[in-house]
């Protein structure tokens, strides 16, 4: 058999990249005819001052800083919205694989989060789910509970199902939840995932 890739020496609990480099890969998928027009200008609207970026033909990938990240993929969402358009943000990020790599990075790991004055004033109500996946622990169970439950606490955390977190809210506070989560995760593991689902504008009898 060929053999197509390599990972080398890649090791659970040994992260490749050692530039704290988180990672997201996204798709937008707005339920209209402009569906065209509102990805893309919601892409190019995101100032990618301090993330890396790539959009092809399936998704976008942000890289960098945390902090950077998620201000350029809340952004990017915030700037999709359209009233009565029903959309959805599919995000997986990750932080720490072992196949990860030090290269197509910004290198800014400063907390800059240039988005946030162009998107902090738009407000729309989500809903959602989310699944995490701490690698490289035996007690990974109890730090998924100890974040759903203090998602519970804060009101956006709207329940629990097979495979999944449900989320609900304004799309600020469901996202800085999310961004908690991370931290939360990025303490107690060396490598993880985020699998998010965002949704707004559904129509009403699905949303009851």
């Amino acid at each position: 058999m060929l053999q197509y890739v390599s990972y080398g020496s890649c090791r659970a609990g040994v992260p490749g990249s050692h530039l704290e480099i988180t990672g997201v890969r996204f798709n937008l998928a707005p339920m209209s005819e402009a569906f065209i027009d509102i990805i893309l200008g919601a892409i190019k609207k995101v100032d990618l001052a301090h993330v890396w970026a790539e959009t092809d033909s399936t998704s976008t990938v942000y890289r960098g800083g945390s902090a950077e990240v998620f201000d350029a993929l809340k952004a990017c969402f915030v700037f999709s919205y359209r009233p009565r358009v029903h959309t959805s943000l599919e995000a997986t990020i990750s932080k720490g694989c072992p196949g990860d790599v030090d290269k197509d990075v910004v290198l800014s790991f400063e907390g800059n989060r240039v988005n946030e004055a162009a998107s902090q004033g738009v407000h729309f109500p989500v809903l959602g789910k989310f699944s995490v996946y701490p690698m490289g622990t035996g007690d990974y169970m109890k730090i998924i509970a100890a974040v759903v439950n203090r998602g519970m606490e804060e009101g956006v955390v709207t329940g629990t199902g097979h495979y999944v977190t449900f989320l609900g809210g304004d799309v600020h506070d469901v996202f800085r939840y999310i961004e908690r989560v991370f931290r939360v995760l990025d303490e107690e593991v060396s490598h993880f995932v985020i699998q998010l689902t965002l949704l707004c504008n559904l129509p009403e009898e699905e949303a009851q």
